[in-house]
């Protein structure tokens, strides 16, 4: 299991690789949330998300010869995009499973990067874990999981390490820090970091309606899975159900899910547009529309949002814009 070694670590491997990005915050945000608001802006982050932080852990973990030999990887975009990213400045190759309706920009972006994209029909219930496994096992690739990975984990582990100091910066002792939860890896990594290094922060999953399993299953004290339909307009963060091993993670050191509204992540990712001057894609928006507008479900005078992701489509951000 992933622990606070692990996540050192693997800020040791990441220097002068991972970028440290900055904690962001403004005047009019702060105004409507009614409380002071800080973004963590991970969509500055290199391929444009967080994932980039578990995808170097993962591949400068490896042993040389298993790295040399390829990895391969499924994802709607972001992972996908992370691990291809660390296996070009490794140069070694990569596969990487992604649904046909993934947004066009993620696509082109993982083969640009060199990666050998394997698509698939997601809608058809074609399954991406099935898929990935047996061309691993044709090729001698090591699969490279988007949340269920230790050193996954520990990777986005740095993003917590960075919050603690920054937020000591900015003189923040005990706040709530919302992450945009998908399987969890980001959170389990945020959460694990701050018990270590700042435990007033106390983490707060965050996701979109209609795909609230962390919410539902930390209410549960079970692992509860989504039963509607598996796209939606937060596609970085749309999964069946929390990972096996981010879920007793989440269930120890997390607060209650916060679960926002299609029309709130709009409008969170135009007020972050027009006031931080950050493009954030849906999934990547979802902790700073329950920042705005779900004071009332938070503590204190801070909050802590991470922007995880700014690969949005240009069409749909214009679209968003304009709205």
């Amino acid at each position: 299991m992933t622990d606070i070694a692990a996540i050192e670590a693997a800020a040791a491997r990441a220097a002068g690789v991972v970028r440290r990005t900055p904690l962001l915050s403004s005047p009019f945000l702060d105004e409507i949330a009614g409380r002071r608001v800080f973004v963590k802006a991970e969509c500055l982050q290199h391929t444009g998300s967080f994932k980039f932080r578990g995808g170097w852990s993962a591949l400068s973990s490896l042993p040389e010869p298993a790295r040399a030999s390829g990895v391969i990887a499924y994802s709607s975009g972001n992972h996908a995009q992370g691990v291809a990213c660390a296996a070009k400045l490794m140069g070694v190759p990569a596969v990487i499973v992604m649904p046909r309706d993934a947004p066009a920009l993620k696509i082109a972006n993982t083969r640009a990067l060199g990666a050998d994209v394997v698509l698939y029909d997601r809608a058809g219930n074609e399954n991406r874990e099935e898929i990935g496994a047996a061309i691993a096992a044709e090729r001698g690739l090591t699969l490279v999981r988007p949340y269920d990975e230790p050193m996954v984990i520990a990777g986005q582990g740095t993003c917590g390490l960075e919050i603690a100091e920054q937020a000591a910066e900015e003189g923040i002792d005990t706040a709530e820090v919302l992450v945009c939860c998908g399987g969890g890896g980001l959170t389990a990594g945020v959460a694990l970091a701050l018990e270590a290094k700042a435990p007033g922060l106390r983490v707060r999953p965050a996701e979109p309606e209609g795909f609230d399993d962390t919410a539902r299953s930390l209410a549960a004290g079970e692992r509860i899975g989504n039963t509607g339909p598996q796209s939606g307009f937060c596609d970085a963060i749309l999964t069946p159900a929390p990972g096996e091993i981010t879920f007793p993670i989440l269930s120890r050191l997390c607060g209650p899910g916060v679960v926002v509204t299609d029309d709130e992540v709009r409008a969170a990712m135009r007020a972050a547009f027009l006031r931080l001057k950050l493009v954030i894609e849906p999934g990547g928006a979802v902790a700073l529309a329950a920042a705005l507008f779900h004071g009332d479900e938070l503590d204190g005078d801070a909050v802590i949002a991470t922007a995880s992701g700014g690969n949005v489509d240009a069409e749909v951000f214009a679209e968003v814009l304009a709205g």
